[in-house]
């Protein structure tokens, strides 16, 4: 073995132990869908425990759905808030479906795919009125990494319309994680954005992955809401902010 290649696996293997360390929080299951963002106070769609990913509101009119998110995703609404919106959406619209223990047992078949439909709807118009669109792009990737991490897939066409097939191939072919990662790295991107980005490519992996969460941390205050989501979700017990800073920033010094 060259002395290059022996130190190109030497680098490879610290790589994958950091994060091995960085990730032994006992978190199962996809992380857009089964683990929370904290919100404090802030309004989202309905729901009962906070710390409950699957504590829907059982009674919740699954007609309202799309309309419900759409009004909760404002310009100055929190990226946090946003992420925690589309994640319960996801449940209510999709992971429902399958899942006997949510006990939501209302299905409207329409309302995923709706729903993305006028997601993507906002991007085209955000481009037309030069308004808001890495938000809206943000939006409707955090939505479609939610559905592909959540194993769904577009049926058929919201509008059922003549062209309904290829439209749906179309929303299959959507790389969520793409559109997040394009947002989060474009003009107004923030530590929040990447913080999703680095869920968002924690499964399937992502090359990018220590990347995006090596650049939250950094631009994330110790205290701060962003704070206590990033070490839920990539740190070990006890841990703080600045504990998994140093950690990163160690596994980043020996590239």
């Amino acid at each position: 073995m060259t002395p290059k290649l022996h130190r190109s696996l030497i680098l490879a293997l610290t790589l994958l132990f950091t994060l091995l360390l960085v990730e032994q929080v006992p978190l199962a299951g996809p992380p857009l869908i089964c683990h929370p963002i904290e919100i404090d106070n802030s309004r989202s769609l309905p729901w009962g425990n906070a710390s409950d990913w699957r504590a829907v509101k059982r009674d919740y009119d699954l007609n309202r759905l799309v309309e419900d998110t759409l009004a909760l995703l404002t310009p100055e609404t929190p990226v946090l808030v946003r992420m925690e919106t589309l994640r319960r959406a996801t449940v209510y619209a999709v992971w429902a479906r399958h899942d006997r223990e949510v006990g939501f047992t209302v299905k409207n078949e329409k309302a995923a795919d709706e729903l993305l439909t006028r997601l993507m709807d906002r991007i085209r118009e955000s481009v037309r009125n030069n308004q808001s669109y890495m938000m809206a792009l943000f939006d409707a990737g955090y939505l479609q990494s939610c559905y592909q991490q959540a194993n769904y897939h577009s049926g058929k066409s919201a509008n059922n319309s003549a062209n309904s097939e290829g439209y749906s191939m179309m929303r299959k072919a959507l790389d969520g994680y793409t559109m997040v990662r394009k947002a989060a790295g474009g003009r107004g991107g923030t530590a929040e954005m990447e913080f999703a980005a680095a869920l968002a490519s924690k499964f399937p992996p992502q090359p990018l992955h220590l990347q995006h969460l090596q650049r939250a941390v950094a631009g994330a205050q110790e205290g701060t809401l962003l704070a206590r989501n990033i070490v839920k979700h990539f740190g070990q017990r006890g841990q703080s902010l600045t504990d998994l800073r140093a950690q990163l920033n160690r596994a980043k010094n020996s590239d």
